[in-house]
């Protein structure tokens, strides 16, 4: 499979990386110091139409397929992937709401997403993060209202969604039978955030508790049906996992282009180490693993677009990529050599971030028992 971009993907791709040299990059590390959420940066990306790429045109969107924005998302996570986060994961909860909602509900969060609000995915519990079935916040109904308690933790964009996808157990004995999914207005009596994280990664993205405290919801406010919301849940994660893998792309291509920069440039012994075979044979294994993890995302978004079950070939394109991501990072770390562990060199901050990408929507471990599941039943 090749990676040809079409005219439109160059050109968007372009539009990414000059916004992201210019208006994101020179800040990153100031912002990664205070583990501040860049709020001024992310509206000039609103502004561009990078927060809503997957929302309908009609709504407002840019209606992009998933192959064109697991394109763009490398590009965005290569300059700066908490930025890449932050924009994304609004994303994320629509493709519940666009796949199983109802028209209403597409239009309501559809255009607050273009008008550059936030809505979070409010899944991962503190006592339950790899197994949604073991949700413990809870709903009931009540007349014409549904009554939400509970907390969810380790939650992005919670500190300034104005919406929350929450989804809440019937009944914990009923495992992931008994869970729906509610759309949560923020200033909603009842519900409040919690502490937000200090991350070691990551630090330009928001992620902080919620907590739901008798909160009432219109029964209108329920997606789908009662009882769908770990397949609303899967459904969607599938997508984020191309997005995921195309985002661990990036700061894997990211760490490569700075080893090769330094190598080119570092002569301790009279020539650059680039001409030492034993560097060489870092980037080179660095080149191969970030090519086949592009293609690997590649496939699985090109198969979505086709309406295709992805689950297998997303876990793989998630657990790939950010296992490459991983190593990338630390064997720039290590070509930098010292300079390679100082602040005053990029690379260490990418070795920081590219580790969550191996934890969230789903550990690696949890992708591998996905894909053997799914090799085993062919």
């Amino acid at each position: 499979m090749a990676i040809i971009l079409t005219e439109e993907q160059k050109e968007l791709k372009a539009l990414i990386r000059e916004f992201m040299e210019n208006e994101v990059i020179p800040f990153a590390q100031e912002y990664d110091e205070r583990g501040e959420f860049p709020e001024e940066i992310l509206k000039k990306a609103h502004e561009m139409g990078l927060g809503c790429m997957n929302i309908e045109e009609e709504f407002g969107g840019s209606g992009l397929n998933n192959e064109t924005m697991a394109v763009l998302i490398e590009e965005m996570a290569y300059g700066e992937a908490g930025v890449s986060t932050s924009l994304t994961v609004s994303g994320l909860a629509y493709e519940c709401i666009r796949d199983f909602g109802s028209q209403e509900q597409k239009k309501l969060i559809g255009e607050a997403i273009v008008a550059g609000k936030y809505i979070s995915f409010a899944l991962t519990e503190a006592d339950s993060g790899s197994n949604a079935g073991a949700a413990r916040c809870g709903y009931v109904a009540d007349g014409d209202e549904y009554v939400i308690n509970g907390s969810k933790a380790f939650i992005t964009n919670a500190s300034y969604a104005d919406y929350h996808l929450v989804f809440a157990t019937k009944d914990p004995a009923l495992g992931v039978r008994g869970l729906s999914a509610f759309i949560v207005a923020n200033d909603t009596p009842g519900v409040s955030r919690g502490k937000k994280e200090n991350k070691m990664g990551l630090r330009l993205s928001n992620t902080s508790d919620l907590h739901f405290d008798n909160v009432r919801v219109p029964k209108d406010m329920l997606v789908g049906k009662e009882g769908l919301g770990f397949k609303m849940a899967m459904t969607s994660l599938d997508v984020g996992r191309i997005l995921i893998g195309a985002a661990a792309t990036g700061i894997a291509q990211r760490a490569l282009d700075e080893s090769v920069k330094y190598a080119k440039q570092r002569s301790p012994f009279g020539q650059p180490i680039a001409t030492h075979q034993a560097v060489q044979f870092i980037i080179a294994d660095m080149a191969i693993e970030i090519e086949a993890a592009r293609l690997l995302t590649k496939n699985a978004a090109i198969l979505k677009d086709q309406g295709m079950r992805i689950s297998k070939e997303a876990a793989m394109a998630k657990s790939f990529a950010s296992d490459v991501a991983m190593r990338a990072t630390t064997d720039a770390v290590q070509i930098l050599g010292g300079y390679g562990y100082s602040k005053e060199y990029p690379v260490e901050k990418l070795m920081r971030d590219a580790k969550v990408y191996q934890i969230f929507e789903g550990t690696n471990q949890i992708q591998r028992m996905v894909i053997a599941g799914a090799v085993l039943k062919e």
